[in-house]
């Protein structure tokens, strides 16, 4: 039997380049990697593992990441919200930058990276959408303000472990030159950063304000004036090496934190391969992305690294520099490894002021409250999931998780509610001749004897005592009902609830002396009718193929 390799190795799809198409990745590849450098330092301080784990994060996992994800202009590697989770996860359990906390964020890697392959393998991709687009939203932003918070101490030089918020926040105000001196570094590049954007967007603002910062702080000794550096670095290729041993409890409470962070990161890239797929109309394949994705996050735990996903910025700036395929990111990671051969030194003198404001101004683009409005305009229900998942993740800082599990548990609240509570209304012969809400259109009845009742839901368990319910209580009310007509156009699927509810009400009917009737019924729903024996006991007579056919013969002829 012939094995088709190219179904387990999908790189062995990619096109053969040309000439052309390689210079343009090349050049791609090259402003990447020279942004993703200073991004990778910034999201490993952010997830509170050493700077150089980023780096090592940034480097293999992204290999992996396209070549056996599905997306080739996706850019896999550090980023800033699952960073955020990262710490929020560990945090509870241990001392951030401890060697305890770097062993959690390996073993975090590696069972986030294992679910997500397993999704993907067992073809479950369509699981991810358990989180709604109100959960994300609320969770997005709090994790942004959450982020930004968080920097403001390294931007402004404060040291919160030594002592209160009031008492550093004085010395910041008596102007001790550390503070001062890390205050202006920080402020200094959180400002050019902005002004970069908003004046100079095509300019690589990050990349040149790394530059500066490192020549700035070995110009004036910043270090020697009290400021934090990044520090000497290992040089060359990560140690790979098999997880550090943790205790079985550790190990129980990563599993809840590492099964909300393959969902949210694993979420976040897939809109960015939806909008990579919209601009380039590439096809993709959700299924295949988790194995990618979850193949990334493996990797970078046997790096000694933290979890990784794919990054909506360095694959915007894939497209914009004229990516073309995979081997931009190929490149980009290229670039990863000859900073970690050469270019340790001078990212040493970094400080991390400039690192926190690096960090801060791509997060302020997470930051969208107008999304709220506009959520309880659409719906109330999904505007009230967003606030909540806002507000649990917020308050239950850093576990940031719960704020997960409360949005997803009120979405399946109110799914529920919604779905136990369907339309049923009474319609009428509108003047267009189809059948139309009779309260809406204040339309009369369809006949003096004739209760005409739509369902616009699937007849089911949850929803088929609503209808049986609104025909008793409208036969209680009027006496002189003898035919109740059901218009099932609205109806798209049907269990076995459903079928002994009609059984049942038929049979009460008839009882009474009163016919039920049947109109537009769809195939897959009459397929089960049929089956259960109720078409046949009721006779055809009862069974109207369009609701055309059901007014011509129930409607007296002068009101037709």
């Amino acid at each position: 039997m012939r094995v088709d390799f190219r179904r387990f190795f999908p790189f062995l799809h990619w096109a053969r380049p040309s000439a052309d198409s390689l210079r343009r990745d090349t050049w791609a590849g090259l402003s990447v990697g020279l942004v993703l450098i200073p991004q990778a330092l910034a999201y490993a301080t952010l997830a509170g593992m050493p700077p150089q784990t980023g780096l090592y994060a940034a480097l293999l996992p992204s290999v992996i990441g396209i070549l056996w994800g599905s997306s080739v202009l996706l850019a896999v590697g550090p980023v800033a919200l699952t960073s955020i989770l990262t710490f929020g996860s560990l945090s509870p359990m241990v001392v951030a930058g401890s060697a305890d906390w770097v062993a959690l964020a390996i073993w975090l890697s590696l069972y986030a990276g294992a679910i997500q392959f397993l999704l993907g393998a067992c073809k479950m991709g369509k699981i991810t959408y358990l989180v709604s687009q109100p959960v994300v939203i609320g969770f997005i932003n709090a994790a942004a303000v959450i982020i930004v918070l968080s920097q403001l101490p390294s931007l402004l030089g404060l040291d919160l472990h030594a002592g209160s918020a009031m008492t550093e926040v004085g010395k910041l105000l008596a102007g001790t030159p550390a503070m001062l001196l890390t205050t202006a570094f920080g402020l200094g590049s959180l400002f050019l950063l902005l002004a970069l954007k908003r004046y100079a967007p095509n300019v690589p603002g990050m990349l040149i304000v790394t530059v500066l910062g490192i020549a700035a702080s070995w110009a004036i000794d910043y270090a020697g004036h009290g400021g934090a550096i990044v520090g000497a670095l290992p040089v060359g290729l990560p140690p790979l090496a098999l997880p550090p041993a943790i205790s079985w409890g550790a190990h129980q409470a990563l599993w809840p934190a590492a099964t909300i962070l393959a969902i949210i990161s694993f979420t976040e890239a897939m809109s960015s391969c939806r909008v990579l797929a919209r601009k380039t109309n590439e096809r993709w394949d959700e299924n295949q992305e988790l194995i990618g994705q979850g193949l990334a996050k493996i990797t970078s735990g046997f790096s000694g690294a933290f979890p990784v996903s794919g990054s909506f910025s360095r694959s915007a700036l894939n497209i914009y520099a004229g990516a073309t395929s995979a081997w931009a990111s190929l490149i980009a990671a290229a670039c990863v490894l000859l900073s970690l051969y050469f270019l340790t030194t001078p990212i040493a003198y970094l400080p991390y002021s400039v690192l926190a404001a690096m960090i801060m101004v791509p997060v302020f683009r997470l930051l969208d409250f107008r999304a709220f409005p506009r959520l309880f305009r659409i719906s109330r229900d999904d505007g009230l999931v967003a606030i909540v998942t806002f507000g649990v993740t917020l308050w239950c800082t850093p576990s940031l998780h719960y704020g997960v599990f409360a949005g997803v548990g009120i979405t399946m609240v109110s799914f529920l509610y919604r779905h136990t509570h369907p339309r049923v209304i009474e319609v009428g012969v509108h003047k267009d001749g189809t059948l139309r809400d009779r309260n809406r259109f204040h339309l009369p009845p369809l006949a003096p004897d004739v209760l005409a009742v739509r369902m616009d839901s699937t007849l089911n368990f949850l929803t088929a005592a609503t209808l049986e319910r609104f025909i008793t209580e409208r036969r209680g009310r009027d006496k002189a009902i003898r035919r109740v007509l059901l218009c099932a156009s609205g109806i798209n699927d049907i269990d076995a609830s459903g079928i002994e509810t009609l059984e049942s009400l038929q049979q009460s009917l008839h009882a009474e002396g009163l016919e039920l009737y049947f109109t537009a019924v769809k195939k897959q729903v009459w397929d089960v009718l049929e089956r259960a024996g109720l078409i046949a006991a009721m006779g055809p007579d009862h069974m109207f193929q369009t609701d055309r056919e059901a007014i011509d013969i129930l409607m007296p002829a002068q009101q037709a």
